[in-house]
C-alpha cells in the first residue's frame, strides 16, 4: 500500500518497513479496509497509510496474544533476557534507520531522534537483567508448623496505549518490563507515528520473540476511542499501561476499573523549573535549554514554568533570550537544525491561545510567539513569555509547545507555594547550591520525580512516573517497572511431626 507514496527518505534496510497492523507475526489491514495516512510534520505531506483498525479487529490481536502468554510464561527467565539482549542489539544495529522513521513521524531532528533511540536502548538492556530478579520469598507464620511463602507471576495480556513524542521509547520501555515479567502485550501506538513501532515489531520478531508475544494496532484518530475501549474492557487484557493526556488517562482508568484491571498511567506535567539566585547559571541554562527546547517542548516532563528568583531575574531572563534566539528552526532532516515542527496542527492553536491569554493579562514576549506561517509543516518560534501570573492559561495548564514561560519570585517559601499550585505533579526542577534547601525541596516538592540541578533526569534505572493527577504507578526502575506486570501469589505450608 505504500508504492502510491513517495518517501522521503531511504533506509540502509527497506525491510524494516511496514505499513499493515502486526498480529502473530502476519501482516493484517483492518477488516472494514480502511486506511489513514501517517504526515510529515516538517512538510504537512503523507509519506505512508496504515490500516484504521476498530472495535472488530481487536479480539484476534488479544486472543494471538493470549495463546502465545499461554506458552511465553512457562519459557525460562534467562531465555526472555537473551531475547531482551538480541533485540537491544538488533534495535541498535537499525539505529540510523529508525532515527530517520522517528524524524519523519514526529518531526524532531535527527540529532533528537537519535537521543531517543538510545535512550530507548537503555530499557532493553536494563529489563534483560531484570528476568532473573524477579523474586518471591519465604517466611516462618506466627501459628506453629506453618510455613508462608510468596511467588511472583506474570499477570497475563497487557495493552499498551502510547504517544506520538517519544514513539521508539514508549514501546520498549513497556514492552521490555512486560516481556521481562513473562506477560505478552498489545500496542496501540498513536495514528501520528505507528510506523516506528510497526519497525520495532519486525526487529522483536528477528530477535525471536515467538510469534503473539508482541502486536500492533494501527488506527487513526476517529477509531482511537472505540478501539482502545474495546481493548481495554477485552476480558483476556489484565493490564493497561498508559501514556498521554490527564483526560484521556482519567478515561482509561474508568474502562479499566469496570473489571478492576490493573492500570499504569504516565499523564500530563505542569513542571516547575525553579532557579535560586546562588545557582550556578550556566548549570541551570545548560540545562533548561535542553530540557524546555526538546523536542519542541513536547515533552510531559518539559520545564512548563519556570520559576527564577528577583536577584537574578534579568540576568537570567537576557541569557535565555541569547542561546534560545541562535536556535535554528527547520525539518528534522535538514543539517544544522537544533529545533523541528510541532508534531500536529492542533498545538499550534494550543500554543497561539496560550500566548494571547499570556498578552492580554498582561505578559511581555520577549521572543518570538508566533506561528511560522513561512514553512511548510507545523513550525512555531521559540518563545520566551517574562512578567507571567497565575491565573494565566499557561500557568493553569501543559503547554507542549516552545513556550518558555518565566515567573519572578522571592524567598523559597513561596517558590513551593508557586510550584505546587497545579492538580498535577510530574516532575519538578530545583536549582540552588544550598544543599539543605535542596534537601528540603526534595521534600516539600509535589511531583513523583525531582531534578536536583538536573533537567532531564529519565533513565531505565530510574523509577518513571507521578502523582495527583499526573498518574499513577511507575515505569522503567529497578523492582518497580517489571512488578507492575506481576501478580503476586502467597502459599500457606502447613508441616506434620515435630523436629
Amino acid at each position: 500500500m505504500a508504492t502510491q507514496y513517495q518517501l522521503p527518505f531511504q533506509l540502509s534496510d527497506p525491510s524494516l518497513l511496514h505499513f499493515d497492523s502486526y498480529v502473530n507475526e502476519k501482516w493484517v489491514a483492518a477488516k472494514s479496509g480502511k486506511r489513514f495516512e501517517v504526515l510529515d510534520p516538517g512538510t504537512d505531506k503523507p509519506w505512508a497509510s496504515c490500516p484504521a483498525n476498530s472495535a472488530e479487529d481487536v479480539s484476534e490481536a488479544v486472543e494471538s496474544a493470549h495463546a502465545a502468554f499461554e506458552k511465553y510464561r512457562k519459557i525460562n527467565p534467562r531465555q526472555r533476557a537473551k531475547w531482551l539482549l538480541k533485540w537491544h542489539d538488533l534495535t541498535l544495529a537499525a539505529r540510523d534507520d529508525l532515527a530517520q522513521i522517528v524524524t519523519h513521524e514526529t518531526g524532531k531532528p535527527l540529532a533528537e531522534a537519535y537521543g531517543e533511540i538510545d535512550y530507548s536502548l537503555g530499557f532493553l538492556w536494563f529489563f534483560s537483567g531484570e528476568c532473573e530478579r524477579i523474586q518471591g520469598s519465604v517466611s516462618q507464620a506466627a501459628a506453629p508448623n506453618r510455613r508462608l511463602f510468596t511467588i511472583k507471576a506474570p499477570i497475563g495480556v497487557a495493552a499498551a496505549l502510547t504517544p506520538w513524542n517519544f514513539p521508539v521509547a514508549m514501546v520498549l520501555r513497556k514492552a521490555g518490563a512486560a516481556l521481562a515479567a513473562g506477560c505478552t502485550m498489545v500496542v496501540k501506538p498513536s495514528p501520528e507515528t505507528p510506523i516506528s513501532s510497526l519497525a520495532l515489531a519486525v526487529l522483536a520478531s528477528r530477535a525471536g520473540f515467538p510469534p503473539g508475544c508482541i502486536n500492533i494496532l494501527t488506527t487513526d484518530l476517529d477509531n482511537t476511542p472505540v478501539l482502545s475501549e474495546t481493548l481495554i474492557k477485552h476480558p483476556l487484557i489484565k493490564k493497561v499501561s498508559f501514556t498521554g493526556s490527564t483526560r484521556v488517562g482519567k478515561l482509561v482508568a474508568s474502562h479499566c476499573a469496570q473489571g478492576l484491571k490493573k492500570v499504569t498511567l504516565e499523564l500530563g506535567g505542569n513542571c516547575p523549573f525553579i532557579v535560586f539566585d546562588d545557582a550556578n547559571l550556566d548549570q541551570a541554562l545548560e540545562q533548561l535549554m535542553a530540557l524546555k527546547w526538546r523536542h519542541a517542548g513536547q515533552a510531559c516532563i518539559t520545564a512548563n514554568r519556570i520559576y527564577v528568583q528577583s536577584g537574578i531575574f534579568d540576568r537570567f531572563a537576557a541569557l535565555l533570550k541569547e542561546r534560545t534566539a541562535a536556535l535554528v528552526v527547520g525539518h528534522g532532516s535538514a543539517p544544522g537544525t537544533t529545533m523541528g515542527p510541532l508534531t500536529t496542527p492542533r498545538s499550534i492553536e494550543k500554543a497561539t491561545a496560550q500566548i494571547e491569554d499570556a498578552r492580554r493579562l498582561g505578559a511581555d514576549v520577549l521572543l518570538g510567539g508566533n506561528p511560522l506561517t513561512s514553512k511548510p509543516g507545523y513550525f512555531f518560534e521559540p518563545t520566551i513569555l517574562s512578567g507571567m501570573t497565575e491565573e494565566m492559561l499557561i500557568s493553569q495548564e501543559e503547554s507542549f509547545a516552545p513556550i518558555a514561560a518565566l515567573y519572578r519570585f522571592d524567598t523559597e517559601d513561596e517558590a513551593v507555594k508557586l510550584a505546587n499550585d497545579t492538580s498535577m505533579g510530574l516532575a519538578s526542577y530545583a536549582f540552588t547550591k544550598n544543599i539543605d534547601r535542596m534537601w528540603r525541596l526534595l521534600e516539600t516538592l509535589e511531583a513523583g520525580m525531582i531534578g536536583m540541578n538536573t533537567g532531564n533526569q529519565s533513565a531505565a534505572e530510574s523509577p518513571f512516573g507521578g502523582i495527583k493527577e499526573s498518574g499513577y504507578g511507575k515505569e522503567s526502575g529497578k523492582d518497580v517497572a517489571v512488578n507492575e506486570y506481576l501478580i503476586t501469589k502467597t502459599g500457606t505450608l502447613t508441616l506434620e511431626g515435630h523436629y
